[in-house]
């Protein structure tokens, strides 16, 4: 066993005192590794320490000891102060996962007390970083009084993965060998390269005569085959004689066992020498070494002058050094030579030569206009050259350089390579990048150019270029710290899976000349060539200028080539002074913040500018490239600086431009080219643009030439700025097979016609319709657009007046069928506001006519302040762009709405389910600490069984930056339904400490499911908080659960009719009825476009499950500044059942149009063409007693209650009487065209207690139904007065008619039996049930299976009906499986029920069981199965039974936080499975209610509410201090004495939480 010898001591070596050694032979320090920690101390006041600190790891493999960290690798000074990151490293055995730390300091020092924010541990060699957050004191006297303490990671990051390198190097033992230089190597293998790796150690290094050991980790690159070793040449002394490098690392390699010496008997000895020799061996870790001979000096006054050396290692022969001759040639333009030291770089396939400076030309003045230098770069072979990278430091008076190209001669191969450039390498010129990447063309390329020489222009070869390199767009975002921004001279460094760009200098902002100022966002352009996909960048800064510390928020790189958007997230200093001192970072892409697209495609675009009086143009020149159908690129704007739009464009000039743009596929039809008529010589008359693409495939390109021989200036020809233009000519260049170039032109006969469009813009006829704002448009056909165009010229001289009809013309290539125009207006002016009532477009040439019915303000003010709107054709029936339907069907569910879980399902049909969409709204409470809110985006994850999820279900706000302190923030998402929920996954895209949120609490509301989940999650997320998690996954165990009303999902079809002024922008309510209840009113929302003029509009409602719909109320609340709205018809088309209702109005709601003048109206459900509900004529009879002073001169409404719903709040106004509800009287009201309720159940009847005497004593009403000739009376006899009996003014009323239904004891149950549609369902024997109710067990019903008809065969319905004594509810069933002879049973046999209704037939209650279950065939009857009930469905029968007056105790509770009461009036309307209670309000006489911490009570007295669903609590939102923080209600029916609590724990208060004053409430028990 060998331990190699190394130093301990702080100023040698790596500084270590202390070290573990691995027992090895050779290469002990590959053994090792290297655990890299960063130790952050907190921020708060006395979070330094003084005292040692030391960590002790856990792994799976084994424990470290307890390890002072005592040496520092950034070496801040003083360790573990306020707000500093220190990082040490320590190497020992390779102890596995780590599973926790141990971390503590010695408590010494006059301030040992330490606060720990956090640690992270990375550890290379295993690719994995861990996260351990910690946030507490380590003192005797602070928290806890511990000093040391175990942590466990909470999260585990990837990372890349490195292996280690011993690095030997021997300085030669001559005079003066020995550097002070820093000394820089770089390892190349055949699976790669590692990076430029800097040799150092606390050591004085490099000595004369001396051997160093170094240990580095890098990529692992298979087998080295070279290195390059060299020094920058700093430092006193930098010359430096290398005798020699020895490079090792370690491998996997099959080893025999050693053989033994000491074996005694001969037999064994053969045994085993056998067993030796048939084993391959077993699979170990060895060195594996590489030797590099060198021999000479690295030093400028030395030998050929070179600082900078390539060895191969001695074992690979295949490798031969070469010479390459670089020629390079500075272009002709001004000003195209450089005084700054230029730096190139060749790559082939055998790697590069590293970046060399070219110092030694054939010219005494380098790079100078017009001249070509000559280079001499010695290194090992390239094989064939792929690209070059050059470069220029940006030094001297005259930096910039125009550089033409560069040709490379291998002289080895005796080959040329042509690399063409053709660009400036200038911070002020072209895209202000300093260095290139430029690739080889073909040698027939380059003679094409030399043969148009007299033709062409300088840039022949840019396209190639572009197509063949990635063009980078950076953002580099400063912080909004104080003193964020920096003077300092900032690089960056892209990585690639194959290659990375070298140093980039950030010089050239596109947007800005002071760049990284505090908040500002800096736009920089880079090409780079095949650096494979990006996987981090390098960013940082040379710490030179006044004030260099810098503190970067984000990098974002956009490639569109790649059709990539990434974000690398830092959040953190970089500065000498803070943090963890570095000036450099290495970032990596956020995944969640990464966005994907369709990939640009490079095209090079030419101008021709006539050569006639004042032809340039100093304006901002755009295009847009057309493909076929409408496809279109983006606008381009083509020169963005007013520097740029000086320069291009000139008279008589030639330019070009490469960009990318979206792939418009392999025809182009047509180019709009356009300027902004800027800058003080804007007009333009251009001659021709030409568009040149490379060709899909082979090599060559395509260039169309589109003519103009136009003006593009407002006072010259039409006017216009804008041209649209078609193709005359192509021609096609393409390498053949023997190297030459080929030329095919060929002309256009196909190409699209000019039409001439006329657009007839109606401004309405109401008051201040008129605008004097600019007015554009746009027109969209199936063929393109036109593109935004101003309408300027009108017959009329004072445009857009009110019901004035202007008429335009517009220029555009043929469009097809106009189906879309795209209207604004810029709010110039003092009246923009514009009322606009139709466009009408004619082409000319086909005289096709397009109707466009707008009737919708323009403006600022009105409606939704909207001054840009979409219109589409009249009568077009496709999808339009603002149309949100998500769900168009949805699967087969029970009555959870979850998916039963069958024994077997084919792919097909789980492919289905997966692709049923379902809504999820979510509710979110951010905490109230001043930083809790994030402007991060935040995402949602639904988890189910066998890990079934949604996707990311991003919660984005609509015009809102993001969650604020606390606020309460809703969301609607879609997603898949994953059936039963298990997890539920809360997180967002933030990576920076800065972006960190507090979650208080998340609710989860699935309403097809019935189901709402409250997860209290009071957490950080955030990388500096908690536990530093910015993801957290919620089980539902730990959510409170509960239970709302299911919904079902309809597409809801809204067809508005085609009248004048028809369309609304009013609030549209919806109520809707059916056979098991009432919908809530739901809101239909506007989204922009909706309910207009004969407009079908389509999109989802959920709707609680109470079909079959019986009809419908619509009403609107005539706000909005169209408050009218003519309804056609709605249809409902149920999702779940496929059951289609459709609700006819074809009239008007509206105060001042129409016949009815109403704003609600009803309409009976259509199914199958047949009305569910007629027509019927109401006669109310009101009885007021005999009692003293029982009349009342108040204000009094009604509302009554029936098989199909309610008849809304009608008013009893016009009496028989003059003076109605006098004492003793009788007044009739008549209300004809009533839709009827059926059979009546009860009235709500109350008064607005107005008038000198409102008190009313009732003593009945009665209802006449005149289709169903049928009276029902409603007995009162009681006070509806503030002052007498309990004070209320509403009551409720039931029915007298409904007597209760006598039973005798018995009853009848029809039971219907549903067998599973499965094979083996089915049986031949009998079966038998039990019901179980609340009142009593029934004896035991026989389900017989006769011979004569077969009863239980797979997937049918067997009915049954039996007698028995009246059960009450049915809470459960027992269902046995047994032979028809009674026998007993010899082999195993099944019987699978899917479903079983049980239907009580005096009151018609229908009780539903999910079973899907197989019962066992037995004799015995105790084997059996119980399954309790899933859904019960109560008739109206006896709903109506049951309405007696109940009094409700309801006990309102004021949350304890500051202003948590309210001065406002209080209402409250509670729901049950019977009903409402209408809204009521909470009052008691000379009582000051609803104070921060106080409990009221107050008694109601209502009709049997049944079962309490949910409650409805607001406020009028009046008073001094209206805001209310609500704990909870409690109701108490005092009948059976049960009480229901209902949670709140919000505030209703306009100016808090969500701004909402109104809140519905859900029973926690």
């Amino acid at each position: 066993m060998c331990f190699s010898f190394r130093w301990l001591d702080r100023n040698e070596d790596d500084g270590q005192i202390v070290r573990e050694l691995v027992p090895t032979d050779d290469g002990q320090r590959l053994f090792t590794v290297s655990y890299h920690i960063a130790i952050k101390t907190g921020s708060i006041n006395g979070a330094s320490s003084d005292s040692k600190v030391f960590v002790k790891l856990y792994g799976e493999k084994g424990d470290t000891n307890k390890m002072l960290l005592v040496v520092s690798d950034n070496d801040l000074g003083n360790y573990f102060e306020t707000g500093q990151t220190d990082i040490f490293t320590i190497e020992t055995f390779d102890i596995g996962k780590i599973n926790r730390l141990l971390i503590g300091h010695t408590n010494e020092g006059l301030r040992a007390g330490w606060f720990l924010d956090s640690l992270q541990i990375w550890i290379p060699v295993h690719g994995v970083q861990y996260m351990f957050p910690s946030h507490r004191w380590l003192c005797k006297d602070e928290a806890d009084g511990k000093v040391e303490v175990e942590i466990y990671p909470s999260e585990t990051l990837e990372i890349e993965k490195l292996i280690n390198y011993e690095v030997t190097v021997v300085t030669g033992d001559v005079w003066a060998a020995g550097t002070n230089a820093n000394v820089f190597l770089q390892i190349y293998g055949e699976e790669g390269k590692t990076e430029l790796i800097r040799l150092k150690s606390r050591s004085n290094n490099f000595e004369r005569g001396t051997t160093e050991i170094f240990k580095i980790e890098g990529l692992d690159v298979g087998r080295v085959y070279k290195i390059r070793i060299g020094h920058d040449g700093s430092g006193v002394g930098p010359g430096w004689f290398l005798e020699k490098v020895d490079v090792k690392r370690l491998v996997m390699a099959m080893l025999k066992p050693e053989k033994k010496e000491d074996d005694k008997k001969d037999k064994k000895k053969k045994k085993r020498k056998k067993e030796e020799e048939e084993s391959p061996g077993e699979l170990k870790e060895v060195v594996q070494s590489y030797s590099f001979p060198c021999g000479r000096w690295l030093a400028r006054g030395e030998e050929d002058g070179e600082i900078l050396v390539e060895l191969r290692a001695e074992d690979y022969e295949d490798l031969e050094e070469n010479t390459y001759e670089v020629h390079v040639f500075t272009g002709t333009t001004l000003g195209a030579g450089t005084d700054a030291g230029v730096y190139m770089n060749i790559y082939g396939e055998m790697g590069d030569t590293g970046e060399r400076k070219l110092r030694k030309s054939n010219h005494l003045n380098k790079f100078e206009r017009g001249q070509e230098d000559l280079f001499t770069i010695t290194g090992m072979d390239l094989g064939l050259l792929k690209k070059l990278r050059i470069r220029h430091d940006n030094k001297q008076a005259n930096a910039a350089w125009y550089l033409d190209r560069v040709e490379i001669f291998d002289v080895k191969e005796e080959t040329m390579y042509f690399f063409p450039c053709q660009r400036w390498l200038a911070v002020d010129e072209d895209d202000g990048q300093l260095g290139r990447e430029l690739v080889p063309v073909d040698e027939a390329f380059m003679k094409r150019d030399e043969d148009d020489e007299d033709e062409s222009s300088p840039a022949q070869l840019g396209l190639e270029q572009k197509a063949m390199s990635t063009t980078f767009t950076l953002r580099v975002k400063t912080g909004e710290k104080q003193y964020a921004g920096t003077d300092a001279n900032v690089f960056a460094v892209f990585y690639g899976t194959k290659d990375d760009t070298g140093i980039i200098n950030l010089k050239a902002s596109k947007n800005r000349r002071n760049k990284f100022e505090v908040g500002v966002i800096d736009e920089f352009t880079i090409e780079a060539v095949d650096i494979g996909k990006l996987k981090r960048i390098r960013i940082g800064h040379d710490n030179s200028g006044g004030s260099p510390g810098w503190f970067l928020d984000w990098v974002e790189i956009n490639a569109p080539s790649l059709g990539q958007l990434l974000r690398f997230p830092c959040g953190r200093w970089l500065d000498e002074g803070e943090d963890d001192g570095a000036i450099v970072r290495d970032l990596s892409p956020n995944e969640l913040q990464t966005q994907l697209y369709t990939p640009f495609v490079p095209y090079e675009i030419k101008f021709f500018t006539s050569d006639i009086f004042v032809a340039g143009t100093d304006a901002d020149v755009f295009i847009v490239l057309y493909g076929q159908n409408g496809v279109c690129t983006s606008q381009k704007s083509l020169c963005v600086t007013k520097r740029e739009r000086g320069m291009y464009f000139e008279r008589g000039a030639e330019d070009m431009f490469i960009v990318e743009l979206e792939d418009i596929g392999d025809i182009v039809e047509k180019i709009r080219i356009g300027h902004d008529n800027r800058g003080v010589n804007p007009g333009w008359h251009l001659d021709r643009v030409e568009i040149r693409r490379l060709l899909r495939k082979g090599k060559g390109s395509e260039t169309v030439i589109f003519p103009c021989e136009g003006w593009l200036a407002r006072s010259e020809e039409d006017g216009e700025t804008i041209r649209e233009l078609v193709p005359s000519d192509i021609i096609v260049q393409k390498l053949s097979r023997d190297g030459t170039l080929k030329v095919i032109e060929t002309e256009v006969d196909d190409a699209l016609e000019i039409h001439t469009y006329t657009v007839a813009v109606t401004t309405g006829d109401v008051c201040g319709a008129g605008t004097d704002a600019n007015v554009f448009i746009t027109l969209y056909g199936d063929m393109g657009d036109t593109g935004e165009r101003k309408l300027s010229k009108s017959e009329n001289s004072n445009k857009f007046e009110r019901g004035l009809v202007d008429t335009f013309t517009l220029e555009a290539v043929d469009l097809g069928q106009v189906f879309k125009i795209r209207i604004r207006h810029d709010n110039s002016m003092l009246s923009a506001d514009w009322y606009l009532e139709q466009v009408e477009v004619l082409d000319q040439d086909t005289e096709e006519v397009f109707l466009f019915l707008c009737e919708r303000w323009l403006s600022r003010k009105r409606e939704d302040r909207r001054i840009d709107r979409v219109f589409y054709v009249k009568d077009f029936e496709e999808e339009r762009e603002t149309a949100f339907c998500p769900i168009k069907n949805v699967t087969n569910l029970d009555s959870n709405m979850n998916k039963k879980n069958k024994k077997q399902h084919s792919e097909e049909d789980e492919e289905e389910e997966e692709q049923s969409l379902i809504p999820y709204h979510f509710m979110v409470t951010t905490g109230v600490e001043r930083d809790a809110g994030t402007s991060s985006r935040v995402y949602v994850i639904i988890i189910g069984k066998k890990s079934r999820r949604t996707d990311r279900l991003w919660l984005d706000f609509d015009g809102k930056s993001g969650f604020q302190p606390g606020s309460l923030d809703y969301f609607t998402c879609y997603g898949a339904d994953v059936g039963e929920i298990k997890k539920v996954q809360l997180g967002h895209d933030g990576a920076t400490p800065e972006s960190c949120w507090l979650v208080e609490e998340l609710s989860v509301e699935v309403p097809t499911k019935a189901v709402r989940f409250v997860f209290r999650c009071k957490n950080w997320l955030a990388k500096d908080r908690g536990d530093g998690l910015t993801a957290r996954m919620l089980n539902v165990q730990d959510a409170e659960i509960i239970n709302i009303s299911l919904k079902v999902i309809y597409e809801v079809t809204v067809l508005t009719g085609d009248v004048l002024h028809a369309g609304t922008d009013t609030q549209i309510y919806v109520t809707v009825f059916g056979i098991y209840g009432t919908s809530e009113e739901m809101v239909l929302p506007k989204l922009e476009d909706r309910f207009e003029r004969g407009q079908k509009d389509t999109f989802n409602l959920e709707i609680e499950d109470i079909a079959p719909l019986r009809k419908m109320r619509v009403r609107i609340d005539g706000s909005g500044s169209r408050p009218d709205w003519f309804l056609d018809k709605i249809e409902l088309h149920n999702l779940q059942t496929d059951e289609v209702a459709l609700f006819v109005y074809e009239e008007w709601l509206s105060h001042s149009y129409g016949p009815k003048r109403t704003l609600l109206c009803e309409m009976p459900a259509i199914i199958n063409d047949e009305e569910m509900v007629e027509l019927t004529i109401y006669t109310v009879s009101v009885k007021t007693s005999d009692a003293t002073a029982a009349g009342t001169d108040a204000n009094v409404w009604m509302i009554i209650f029936g098989e199909n719903g309610d008849t809304g709040t009608l008013a009893l106004k016009e009496s028989s009487n003059t003076n109605k509800f006098e004492r003793k009287q009788t007044d009739t009201f008549r209300f004809p065209d009533i839709l009827g309720l059926g059979e009546l159940s009860k009235v709500r009847i109350w008064h607005d207690n107005s008038g000198p005497a409102p008190g009313w004593h009732l003593e009945y009403v009665e209802v006449h139904d005149d289709i169903l000739g049928k009276k029902f009376r409603f007995q009162c006899d009681r006070w509806l007065a503030k002052n007498e009996d309990d004070g209320q003014i509403m009551r409720e009323l039931a029915c007298a008619n409904n007597d209760a239904v006598d039973f005798d004891d018995k009853t009848k149950y029809e039971i219907l039996v549903t067998t599973a549609d499965t094979d083996d369902a089915e049986t031949k024997e009998n079966a038998w049930i039990v019901l179980e109710g609340k009142k009593g067990r029934s004896k035991e019903f026989v389900l017989e299976n006769v011979t004569k008809k077969k009863r239980f065969l797979r997937g049918s319905t067997d009915r049954y009906e039996f007698s028995s004594k009246e059960l009450g509810d049915i809470a459960s069933i027992c269902l046995g499986h047994i032979p028809k002879d009674g026998k007993k049973v010899k082999s195993e046999a099944f019987w699978t029920v899917d479903e079983v209704v049980v239907i009580e037939k005096e009151l018609g209650n229908k009780y539903i069981f999910h079973c899907d279950a197989a019962i066992p065939l037995s004799s015995k009857r105790d084997e059996f199965q119980t399954f309790e009930c899933t859904k019960f469905i109560e008739s109206f029968t006896s709903k109506a039974q049951s309405l007696v007056p109940v009094k409700y105790e309801i006990i309102v509770i004021t949350g304890d936080e500051k202003g948590a009461g309210t001065d406002a009036n209080v209402f409250v309307t509670i729901f049950g499975s019977n009903g409402d209670s209408g809204r009521r309000q909470l009052c008691q006489k000379f009582r000051n209610l609803f104070e921060r911490r106080k409990t009221n009570r107050f008694i109601l007295e209502l009709l049997d509410m049944g079962d309490l669903l949910r409650v409805r609590v607001e406020h009028d939102n009046s008073g001094l201090s209206p805001g209310w923080l609500l704990s909870r209600i409690e109701i108490t029916n005092t009948a059976n004495g049960v009480t229901t609590v209902f949670l709140c724990g919000k505030w209703l208060d306009k100016k808090k939480s969500d701004g909402r004053t109104k809140r519905v409430i859900y029973p926690k028990y």
